[in-house]
């Protein structure tokens, strides 16, 4: 993605507590996968420095999911991760366009992840 020196920091919570930050940051405080934060726009967006922003997985969710889906764990957590490193940097998947691109890039940070370990 050309962002070698970025930085973004990665958080694992519970259903409760994602629930509780949607509902602070005005979406409905309901139990989500992912929430991303970025701090490339908003007030002291020009001080983050080389920090993309903050992304927030519910381990809870994680786990449901990747029993349903049949994959492992880490698995599921890789998927939600390149969701959110997508989203603080930009993209959203409000239009089919937008989110045959972002699924695109997706997989290319999933592959990227695998080859780094």
């Amino acid at each position: 993605m050309g962002r070698l020196e970025d930085e973004l920091s990665i958080t694992l919570v519970s259903d409760e507590e994602i629930a509780e930050l949607a509902g602070r940051f005005g979406r409905e405080a309901r139990p989500t996968d992912v929430l991303a934060f970025p701090t490339r726009e908003g007030l002291g967006s020009e001080h983050r420095g080389a920090l993309l922003g903050d992304v927030v997985i519910s381990l809870d969710t994680a786990e449901r999911q990747a029993v349903e889906r049949g994959m492992p764990l880490a698995a599921e957590l890789r998927e939600l991760l390149a969701h959110g490193v997508l989203h603080l940097l930009g993209m959203d998947h409000g239009h089919a366009d937008d989110a045959r691109e972002m699924r695109a890039l997706e997989a290319h940070l999933r592959t990227a992840f695998e080859l780094r370990g």
